[in-house]
């Protein structure tokens, strides 16, 4: 089989499985949220409802048809790519509510990416250039202690020194109540003030955005750390880092431009998957900094026992974690012509 061939064949057989990844996630779902206690007309109505109001309601909801026939009507209105309607909100269309929340999340997981690509690749190129030295254990102990933490734990304790005791950042929240947010061209307050020429905006965003972004960057960058100071030693003891050593070219040129470079291809890898997962991940983070994004909004569906609103929040979230996991795969198959085989 040529190598173009084998691409192909590679990149099909990927595709072909990321529908079957879906249904499977979204009937996980289904059954998972028809397991859980509690009944949604009761957290609706309440439990001193009448029977025939609560019967009149379960039957304007579906949930008066046997579970099979809830599953194929769930199906058939995904297949059409209607998310459904949320039971709390009036009527709320999902796509309505993702619409309006994901925004936030996307904000703050690029921005606490960002934070995490800088600090994670920066202490493990050091810890790798000083191996057995104490850079490198303290990269290593910095890499432990960043991926061990608990997310909502951390994300308190810098809410109690720099919020609370300190007054550095605010408590909470996206932007002032007291300040019009930008005009919503992207949803991105950071981007809209810049679009509209308002650095004042643009400055009350990032200081908003601040405190949870440095949370979930800081505990990702352990992630990034052990990747880049595992593959850039490696890298090190290669045979063409010793040639270029043996030509006289100074040591921090060969990690700039020789071997950080080729370390950084299992990080595309990750930086990828690490994107796609945030986006769906970022609940802690946004929870415990009263953070307005769609995984705060996911977690409120959740306490309501809101069936449409949870699942259509979860369906979206899975199909760009599958459609980052396809092109991230692409990616590397166009790098590396090993993972075609």
């Amino acid at each position: 089989m040529s190598r173009s061939s084998a691409l192909r064949y590679y990149v099909l057989s990927r595709l072909l499985m990321a529908p079957l990844m879906l249904w499977l996630i979204t009937t996980i779902v289904f059954l998972l949220l028809r397991a859980t206690p509690g009944d949604t007309v009761d957290a609706m109505l309440g439990t001193r409802a009448s029977q025939a109001a609560k019967d009149e309601l379960r039957a304007q909801l579906g949930l008066n048809k046997s579970l099979l026939f809830q599953y194929f009507d769930y199906i058939g209105a995904l297949l059409r790519f209607d998310l459904g309607k949320s039971l709390t909100t009036q009527g709320q269309s999902v796509w309505e509510i993702i619409g309006k929340f994901f925004p936030a999340t996307v904000e703050l997981t690029i921005v606490g990416l960002a934070i995490a690509l800088v600090v994670g690749i920066t202490v493990g190129a050091i810890s790798a250039s000083r191996p057995n030295s104490s850079l490198d254990a303290t990269g290593r102990l910095f890499g432990i202690i960043t991926y061990s933490i608990p997310m909502f734990w951390f994300g308190m304790v810098l809410q109690l020194i720099f919020s609370v005791g300190l007054g550095w950042f605010p408590l909470g929240t996206r932007f002032p109540v007291t300040i019009s947010p930008p005009p919503n061209v992207t949803g991105l307050y950071t981007i809209d003030s810049l679009l509209s020429g308002n650095f004042e905006q643009f400055a009350i965003a990032i200081y908003y955005l601040a405190l949870p972004s440095i949370t979930l960057g800081v505990l990702i960058s352990g992630i990034f750390e052990r990747i880049v100071r595992v593959n850039l030693r490696q890298t090190l003891q290669a045979e063409y880092v010793e040639a270029a050593r043996a030509r006289g070219i100074p040591e921090s040129k060969i990690l700039i431009n020789h071997a950080l470079k080729n370390a950084m291809i299992p990080v595309i890898t990750i930086l990828g998957l690490t994107l796609a997962a945030l986006l769906g991940g970022a609940i802690l983070t946004e929870v415990t900094f009263s953070w307005p994004g769609l995984a705060n909004r996911l977690y409120r569906a959740i306490n309501q026992r809101d069936y449409p609103t949870v699942q259509g929040i979860v369906v979206f979230f899975a199909a760009i974690v599958s459609i980052a996991s396809i092109a991230i795969d692409i990616i590397n198959a166009y790098i590396d012509p090993r993972i075609r085989y």
